[in-house]
């Protein structure tokens, strides 16, 4: 795909990585590090709250046009690190691709997770992610989602998606309330196969991890 095609840049450099995390001293750029399924640096920033009592949790509907997992539900803000960057700078992408400001000392760091998935044919993504939840109440109106980076943002009620998470009947279904790029919000059904599959069942770990801090409880990790 050529690079107008996309809704990132194919050149972006990134530092490979062993997989224990320890640098290679290698800087490849994105595409490359997908073809050749390098382990990467990424960081995950889930986003939960409460809203008039309900607690919810937000999820991102992906761009159409990204490279892995097209249009597939996701981690409300989630990014690669560019070679050299760290977690503060890795922050930024929440007002880039929400419309909020936050720093790594707002947020709880829940721990860190290997991912490899083959989301396309001919892209291996081995991610060394970085998992946060940052708290912030405010509504679904809010928030300003970028369509450069993400089609939607979803707000799940957070018993709800927790009840529906850990089914596991592809027929399920779940509404939500679905604020797109334009501003307008609606209530839409997804199904198991609108998110973005795993073998770890990490949507819902997280799902449990934000209902426990939510609740007030210290040292909770995925």
């Amino acid at each position: 795909m050529s690079e107008l095609n996309l809704a990132q840049d194919p050149d972006e450099p990134f530092d490979v990585l062993r997989p224990d995390g320890t640098p290679t001293g290698q800087t490849k750029a994105r595409a490359l590090v997908h073809r050749d399924g390098d382990w990467h640096r990424a960081v995950h920033i889930w986003v939960a709250g409460i809203d008039q009592g309900e607690p919810f949790l937000l999820f991102q509907r992906r761009n159409e046009r990204k490279d892995t997992w097209p249009g597939r539900l996701d981690v409300a803000v989630g990014g690669h690190l560019r070679a050299g960057e760290g977690i503060v700078e890795a922050f930024r992408e929440i007002d880039e691709e929400i419309g909020i400001r936050a720093t790594p000392d707002a947020a709880r760091w829940l721990g860190s997770r290997q991912c490899l998935s083959e989301a396309e044919p001919g892209i291996l993504d081995r991610e060394l992610q970085e998992v946060f939840l940052l708290r912030d109440d405010r509504p679904l109106t809010d928030y300003r989602p970028n369509p450069s980076e993400l089609s939607a943002l979803v707000r799940f009620s957070l018993p709800a998606v927790i009840d529906f998470l850990a089914a596991t009947d592809p027929a399920d279904e779940i509404e939500a309330p679905t604020l797109v790029t334009t501003g307008i919000t609606t209530v839409m059904i997804y199904t198991h196969g609108d998110f973005i599959p795993t073998n770890d069942r990490y949507p819902l770990r997280v799902a449990l991890a934000a209902q426990r801090v939510l609740r007030g409880e210290p040292d909770v990790t995925i």
